[in-house]
């Protein structure tokens, strides 16, 4: 979210990727531009820092330099159900270390959402079975990017044993349920923002309250720019099955209480 989750990233990651021992990275980069999309600069930015996939979201393509960049890089994924005329993919199979496949989807909720998408479940249900998990793929990793947590709670039970993570994106704030599904599908409904969390969603405070309390707007949102935390979720999965073994939250830094995987 920002500059101040740019910062958290590029700072933070790639010693995480050391000390974790982490062999692929996931970063949903829908608000890394100024908490509006993502410029191809700030996805090159996330890249360089570690992430081996950049996913996207509704704000896909407010950073109109993303509609050229996104046929050129592989590595960012955009929503699969958004428009069928939309550049770029919305899955792709990637290769981790020691040559393990990682299968890595994403799609839009409908539920609260400000437009019309397509049917997320039917989009991911065929998308993974193109690479079934422990089949294909050693790993299935879906971003599911929505509002409402009933939502994101019924993807990760559509999903449950064919998914080794179903995590959602949209709401900037991090849910406390982070669980393993009965058939090894892990889950959270959202991973929270890499942002300020001295802040509203990760806007500065002043205007987002104005507008709340007198339901007039004047002036633009702005990112914060505090210190960030970086939150996300860690997961570990079996190499043959794909099954998640385990699942944590990880809040590192900044105002939230720090959870690390030991």
């Amino acid at each position: 979210m920002g500059r101040a989750g740019r910062r958290a990233i590029t700072e933070k990651l790639p010693s995480m990727r050391k000390d974790w021992r982490l062999d692929f990275i996931v970063v949903n980069g829908e608000n890394a531009s100024n908490g509006m999309g993502l410029s191809g600069a700030h996805a090159k930015l996330l890249l360089e820092a570690g992430a081996d996939c950049v996913t996207l979201g509704d704000h896909a393509f407010d950073q109109k330099d993303m509609l050229q960049f996104i046929q050129h890089e592989p590595r960012i994924i955009r929503p699969l159900n958004f428009a069928p005329t939309a550049p770029g993919k919305g899955a792709r199979m990637f290769t981790a270390t020691n040559g393990r496949k990682v299968f890595v989807a994403q799609a839009l909720g409908q539920v609260f959402m400000k437009r019309p998408f397509d049917d997320p479940f039917s989009a991911l249900d065929q998308a993974l079975k193109l690479a079934p998990r422990g089949g294909m793929a050693n790993a299935v990793v879906v971003d599911f990017h929505c509002e409402a947590t009933s939502e994101k709670m019924a993807m990760g039970h559509w999903l449950d044993g064919r998914a080794s993570l179903v995590v959602g994106t949209h709401t900037h704030v991090p849910t406390a349920d982070t669980m393993i599904l009965a058939k090894g599908t892990g889950f959270q409904s959202d991973a929270g923002m890499c942002g300020d969390y001295n802040s509203v969603i990760g806007m500065e405070k002043a205007e987002p309250l104005r507008r709340f309390v007198t339901q007039m707007p004047k002036e633009r949102f702005t990112p914060a720019k505090g210190e960030a935390t970086l939150s996300g979720v860690f997961v570990e999965t079996d190499d043959k099955t794909g099954a998640a073994l385990r699942c944590e939250p990880v809040r590192f830094g900044g105002k939230l209480a720090q959870q690390i995987p030991s």
